[in-house]
């Protein structure tokens, strides 16, 4: 039976065994125990998957697959072998913009998109605009820091070839209309890829409901191992795709007149892969699958809540928050963020402070950058209380000294 027990929760991570109070889940969430044994393990015995015949070698290989068979069950996808592994979000967003778009791409096609992306899902579109002629395409918040469907409409032409678009904000939390945003970009013919960093951890994600050409995200926001990320790819979209990089592992035959590719998605994994990485997220899923997420998230989204009922009385605080989001962003009037992170940092609470990697956001909410706090489940009232209490010392501090 699956349960939440936020202190039984707490108990499992062992970097907050001291007193601690962690407030950068957004940027990387801690590891339970289970991932840290998982991956000791794996270093402790060694092996490699997919070249050696020895018993512990397919033993291994056989693990390393079966996670492609976790990952499947947690988005829904239809098959395992519609995921990739690569080193993160960020490569996984290369993959699609080097292997799928870009030979697609002509002079004067369109890239939609939104403001609210991190820069994973910005830059790579810009690079590749600059190399092909093509055009990326803003699709702006409203007022309210959101994605108005109704805006997108006009946005959407026959030029456009694919939209990008979070599955949620790594600076307010908020969460877009996937299902909508898809359904529109679809009428039009337009490919969709869904930044899942911060989403996948805090909502179910169907993909096959969504009906999502591509979607992707890291272990390390999902209690996993850092180094290690997901793409999935609709089955047309896949098969479409062509490797950018070469090396072991990704061929049956090769020589010096040419070669013959592995099928999806071993053609796509060159090189050693990282073996360590796919095992603790394989951990890392089951330590999920053993939790009610429902109850966690509710848990989480309380404590953000409650935090920012306290935050807001403090004068001249301008809050960037999404109810019912694990994500809170501030700044105060006429004082610089850095200053207070500074004696905020004084009072051993992590947070996070600057532009998050979403400089396009930050214009767009008139900002040069704000304080982060960032829940997940493992936190507990204790934190919140020590973050409110480090952010009215601070501000009295820094205003008292004017």
């Amino acid at each position: 039976m699956r349960k939440f027990s936020p202190e039984g929760f707490r108990h499992q991570f062992p970097a907050l065994r001291e007193s601690k109070c962690y407030l950068d889940s957004a940027a990387t969430s801690l590891c339970p125990q289970t991932v840290i044994d998982a991956t000791h393990q794996f270093y402790q015995t060694g092996g490699s998957v997919h070249r050696s015949h020895y018993l512990q070698a397919k033993q291994l290989t056989e693990r390393y697959e079966a996670c492609r068979q976790q990952v499947a069950e947690l988005i829904n996808a239809p098959q395992a072998e519609q995921i990739i592994w690569t080193r993160g979000s960020t490569e996984s967003i290369n993959l699609v913009a080097q292997s799928w778009l870009q030979p697609l791409l002509h002079p004067g096609d369109e890239i939609i998109v939104s403001e609210l992306e991190h820069h994973a899902n910005l830059l790579p579109w810009l690079m590749l605009a600059e190399k092909t002629g093509a055009k990326v395409v803003r699709w702006p918040i409203t007022a309210h820091g959101e994605l108005a469907v109704d805006d997108l409409a006009p946005l959407l032409t026959p030029r456009t070839r694919l939209l990008a678009v979070t599955q949620m904000s790594n600076v307010t939390g908020y969460r877009p209309p996937l299902a909508a945003i898809i359904h529109q970009a679809h009428k039009a013919g337009v490919a969709v890829v869904i930044d899942g960093a911060q989403g996948i951890v805090h909502q179910p994600t169907d993909v096959q409901q969504l009906d999502a050409d591509f979607y992707l995200f890291s272990a390390h926001k999902l209690y996993g191992p850092t180094g290690i990320g997901i793409l999935y790819a609709r089955s047309d979209r896949l098969a479409q795709m062509r490797p950018v990089q070469g090396g072991g592992k990704m061929i049956t035959h090769v020589d010096f007149n040419g070669y013959r590719l592995q099928q999806a998605p071993w053609c796509f994994e060159p090189g050693t892969p990282n073996t360590a990485g796919v095992i603790g997220l394989s951990s890392a899923l089951d330590f999920h699958r053993a939790i009610d997420w429902q109850a966690a998230e509710a848990w989480t989204c309380q404590l953000a809540e409650h935090a920012v009922k306290q935050l807001a009385q403090l004068p001249g605080i301008k809050l960037f928050h999404a109810p019912g989001s694990p994500i809170i962003s501030f700044v105060f009037e006429q004082l610089h963020s850095h200053d207070l992170f500074s004696l905020i940092n004084e009072y051993n609470v992590a947070l996070r402070v600057g532009q998050h990697c979403a400089q396009p956001l930050m214009q767009a909410l008139g900002v040069s950058g704000t304080l982060r706090a960032s829940f997940a489940a493992y936190n507990a009232y204790d934190d919140v209380e020590q973050l409110v209490r480090a952010v009215t010392s601070a501000y009295q501090l820094l205003t008292e000294e004017e």
